[in-house]
């Protein structure tokens, strides 16, 4: 399950630079698996450290972590996994370099990396919100994940904190910011949306600052229906019953979430999985992006008026629901992971009938992506709106096809090779444009590829057995994984404890860090544009049907439907056509 020993070589040279740079301050090394290595640094120089690995060195900060393992020393912990994943040009050498820092329990602060690495903004937040550690010069000091009315000096991921205390509640208002942006005095509406999503049923609420139709700032609340997944799976499960409550956390990519927190657990504890169901992964991994994909660029043409391409791409995506179901016996949720490989085989007989399937929906979706790339509509429509520059998308974290529409050539698959993937016709699929057309065309390219490489996987599918015949638990090991999930890189970071038991899991999905941004891409652009901005990055949250629109400068409010904004963005007129 480790990286390839190049990459190992390629971590200690950046560990050496580390120690020639920054001396005294870097206490303690310890190396995780093949190219992964956890860098020690004193509290004071926290900062500094992760600037240096992040712009100086080429990393990627792919989230923070604390973690409450005072039970092992007394001691809180903070984590920055920065993947070395812009070192150049090629694909040789990515490995991982984590710089972190103990936190002394009776001293709960530590000093905050926002101001120079973006990025970090929400982890940051949300340490300070579960753990109750401050993050020290924090430019945002509201709340993130806690809910507002919820008591002070209450911190959910403390190990004393009990997974089924519910505390009384204490009401607080919560106060959206706009930049600086909005000149005061001048006639700009604020509209609070939500809790909504233009796109799916789950809350999220928005604050859209207009001048006229032309959108100024944008600013948000989330979380409204946090689940506490981590605590559960630390307070109440072995490490082999959290594969299939990870599985749950999204309703789309949901496996691609249980492979990462079994690869890190495999990795922990040392287990090699077996050939035949890193193959088995890696298909149901490649069919979860495909039907993805295809929901997410149905609802753009939707939301564009170009229901045609929306029916005819959810017609094909049904196909790729009955190839799950033939291949697992469900068509989502397939309970199929667990610690050492997977629990069920694919069925010989059925193979054949899946591969004619996947042949039959590449032909049929070949015709349909000619005809949606053909229509001149759809093609001004999404064209050079939501636009997001690269150097923006690399200092806020952002994964995936919306990383990838910006140019940036970053992919879990080929720059931490994992399951099967060394061995399948993988291409990364980038673009540079950054718009919400290049990041629909991302999307639309990586499903063909998708189709070729489960074909390929499926056409030479190895022998054996499924599951590693022996797994034995090895206490109080950091591990942690990656996988590129439809919307971006999932990460999985995890504290093994006694007992079967987990001391820390963190999960970070990839809308978390695609959301920031979403202020980027709005600003400058129409009101009737955001349905199609915010589709274009796939978020993973939910929704309620009203608007309300606030002129601040006359005082007057108006409720305005969800579906009447819907239909103003489907009525806009073309650029470039007439109206």
């Amino acid at each position: 399950m480790g990286l390839a020993d190049g990459n190992s070589c390629k971590a200690e040279e950046f560990v050496a630079r580390v120690e020639e740079e920054f001396g005294e301050s870097v206490e303690k090394i310890e190396k995780l698996g093949e190219g992964k290595v956890i860098v020690y640094v004193s509290r004071e120089s926290l900062p500094k450290v992760v600037s240096y690995v992040f712009w100086e060195l080429g990393g990627r900060l792919a989230t923070v972590v604390g973690s409450d393992e005072r039970r092992l020393h007394s001691h809180f912990v903070v984590y920055y996994p920065l993947a070395m994943d812009f070192i150049d040009d090629g694909y040789s050498g990515k490995c991982w370099i984590i710089v972190a820092s103990v936190i002394p329990g009776d001293d709960p602060r530590f000093p905050s990396v926002t101001k120079d690495i973006p990025a970090a903004n929400w982890a940051e937040r949300e340490i300070r919100d579960l753990l109750g550690l401050e993050p020290v010069g924090h430019p945002d000091p509201r709340r993130l994940v806690l809910p507002d009315d919820w008591p002070d000096g209450v911190y959910p991921l403390r190990e004393e904190m009990d997974y089924t205390y519910s505390p009384p509640s204490k009401e607080r208002p919560y106060t959206f910011q706009p930049s600086e942006r909005i000149v005061k005095g001048t006639e700009v509406i604020e509209l609070p949306i939500g809790p909504i999503h233009p796109a799916s049923d789950e809350p999220g609420q928005f604050r859209v600052y207009v001048d006229g139709e032309e959108v100024v700032d944008f600013d948000y609340r989330l979380f409204h229906i946090h689940r506490g997944i981590e605590k559960l799976g630390v307070s109440r499960m072995t490490y082999n019953q959290v594969p299939f409550l990870a599985e749950r956390i999204c309703g789309i990519c949901g496996y691609s979430h249980s492979c990462c927190y079994c690869q890190a657990v495999e990795e922990a504890f040392k287990v090699d999985v077996p050939e035949r169901a890193e193959y088995i992964r890696s298909v149901m991994l490649e069919i979860e992006r495909v039907h993805s994909h295809m929901l997410i660029v149905g609802l753009g043409l939707h939301l564009a008026a170009f229901d045609w391409g929306f029916m005819q791409l959810f017609k094909a995506r049904e196909r790729i629901m009955d190839l799950a179901e033939i291949l697992t016996g469900n068509r989502k949720t397939y309970g199929m992971n667990v610690v050492g490989g997977v629990r069920r085989d694919f069925i010989k007989d059925r193979i054949g009938k899946a591969m004619d399937i996947v042949r039959d929906v590449r032909k049929r979706y070949r015709e349909i992506v000619d005809i949606i790339l053909s229509n001149r509509s759809v093609i001004n429509r999404f064209s050079s709106i939501g636009i997001l520059e690269s150097n923006v998308a690399r200092s806020l974290g952002v994964l995936g096809p919306t990383a990838r529409a910006s140019g940036l050539r970053i992919d879990v698959r080929k720059d931490h090779p994992y399951a099967a993937y060394r061995n399948l016709p993988l291409e990364v699929k980038v673009r540079d444009e950054g718009d919400v057309l290049s990041r629909h065309l991302v999307r639309l390219e990586e499903v063909f590829n998708s189709l070729d490489m489960i074909e390929h996987a499926l056409d030479r599918l190895p022998g054996g057995p499924i599951l590693a015949e022996k797994v034995e638990p090895i206490p109080h090991v950091r591990s942690f994984s990656s996988i590129e999930a439809p919307r971006g890189e999932n990460f999985h970071f995890i504290v093994t404890g006694m007992h079967s038991m987990l001391i820390r899991w963190k999960v970070r999905a990839p809308t978390y860090n695609n959301w920031s941004a979403m202020p980027h891409m709005c600003r400058g652009y129409t009101l009737a544009d955001i349905p199609l901005i915010l589709t274009s990055i796939d978020p993973c949250y939910s929704c309620t049907e009203r608007v309300m629109v606030v002129n601040v400068k006359k005082r007057t409010r108006r409720m305005m439907r969800w579906d009447e904004l819907i239909h103003k963005s489907r009525k806009l007129p073309i650029r470039g056509c007439r109206s």
